[in-house]
């Protein structure tokens, strides 16, 4: 899996409408709604980079009240999660 996050802003007084259906596009696995620079925070997951276009470029960006986006890809990803799965296996460092 690649993962992109994508910084969006939207039409301000359609902000839940648009996170909900960014939500429901195939690819997106969470919609954040945030404070700061931007509205939305929205992490999408594909198998190949190509699969990106598909799921940012012509459907994200295409919903209605987007503004504008800006799309982070992922080459690494650390978390919590994988680094006490690899000590629960025994590994230490």
């Amino acid at each position: 899996m690649i993962s992109a996050i994508v910084l969006i802003n939207a039409d301000v007084d359609r902000i839940p409408e648009v996170a909900q259906a960014i939500a429901e596009l195939e690819g997106v696995t969470e919609v954040y709604s945030v404070t700061g620079d931007v509205d939305l925070i929205a992490m999408v997951r594909v198998r190949q980079h190509d699969d990106f276009a598909d799921v940012i470029a012509d459907r994200l960006n295409k919903v209605d009240g987007v503004v504008g986006t800006q799309t982070h890809i992922a080459f690494r990803t650390y978390s919590r999660h994988d680094l006490e799965a690899a000590f629960s296996l025994g590994f230490d460092g």
